[in-house]
């Protein structure tokens, strides 16, 4: 198969173009390679990347329809697309919306242009957020919950972006799913990323920004588990017309001061904590049930929090000593 990743530099993109090519696809990379964290934590994913024969990369904008069109032209073999590229962050959502109506309205806009160009598509898998569940209360949280509330700016473009994906099934007859992701974490993570970050201020001696409130918990889920559930998810397409949503998360949420513990635990160095009130674009607790992704798949995650934290400080310390 000939699989198109969009985002194929960030983090989830990476790892499923790996998991992908390690299996015999062929993968059509694509990446803006923007500046919203460094860039060469991106470019050093694509260097893995491009070390497989079968990897193709294009540097192209999104939001730029014209030069996707031209290469589902020279691409018309394409039989999945997975859609990872966005711009990231809740709080950033705050400061600079604009870049996010670009990248994840307008971009999304632009990738089912593509999409519906494709001859031979079986298949389109785009990532959602688990971010649209914005101020919900009940938990855990279900595909049926209202999504009508978002708390901030991020959350409504990734909201846009399904009600998009679903007219476009409508219309065309696009085969969809978005996966609403639950706080992924692991080795090659977003430096923007709470335990990213956490891990870092920890290392340098640097203080640890806290939220206030012991409530304050993530579904974290683990990156290898996600590629399990995306590939899984993929190898399962709706009927031609049909969308659908589907949680992809741990289904276990975890106190963010316990995460900061193994933290401390596994880089030997104690955390310098500086409690701030709660950002009202933050949730308290997240927290996702994933019944209807295991009936669809099987699929359930199984890396425990201590396991994955372990993990990923052990490609953080070899990562940073470069």
């Amino acid at each position: 198969m000939t699989i198109l990743v969009t985002g194929a530099a960030g983090f989830v993109g990476y790892h499923v173009s790996q998991a992908l090519l390690e299996r015999g696809e062929r993968v059509i990379g694509v990446d803006n390679l923007n500046a919203y964290y460094d860039p060469a934590l991106k470019t050093a994913r694509l260097d893995r990347l491009k070390q497989s024969s079968g990897f193709t990369f294009h540097h192209i904008e999104l939001s730029d329809a014209s030069a996707l069109l031209q290469l589902a032209h020279h691409e018309s073999d394409i039989t999945g697309v997975l859609h990872f590229a966005a711009q990231a962050g809740v709080r950033y959502s705050m400061t600079n919306p604009a870049a996010f109506a670009d990248s994840n309205v307008l971009g999304h806009v632009s990738v089912l242009e593509f999409a519906r160009r494709l001859p031979r598509l079986k298949h389109l898998v785009y990532a959602s957020s688990s971010s649209v569940y914005g101020r919900n209360t009940q938990l855990p949280f279900r595909e049926t919950d209202r999504v009508d509330q978002p708390g901030s700016f991020y959350a409504v473009t990734k909201r846009a972006g399904e009600l998009t994906s679903s007219t476009y099934s409508h219309l065309y007859g696009i085969p969809q799913t978005g996966l609403r992701f639950f706080t992924v974490y692991g080795p090659w993570g977003r430096p923007d990323m709470a335990y990213y970050s956490f891990a870092r201020a920890i290392s340098r001696g640097e203080d640890v920004t806290l939220y206030e409130g012991d409530a304050l918990a993530r579904d974290f889920t683990y990156i290898a588990d996600v590629v399990t559930g995306v590939l899984a998810v993929f190898e399962k397409p709706p009927a031609p017309g049909e969308a659908r949503v589907l949680n992809i998360g741990n289904h276990r949420p975890e106190s963010v001061r316990y995460l900061v513990q193994l933290l401390e635990r596994e880089l030997g160095r104690s955390a310098k904590l500086r409690l701030l009130p709660r950002p009202d674009a933050d949730v308290e607790t997240t927290w996702a049930c994933i019944d209807a992704l295991h009936a669809l798949t099987g699929w359930r995650p199984s890396t425990v929090l201590e396991d994955g934290v372990s993990r990923f400080v052990s490609w953080f310390r070899q990562y940073e000593a470069r």
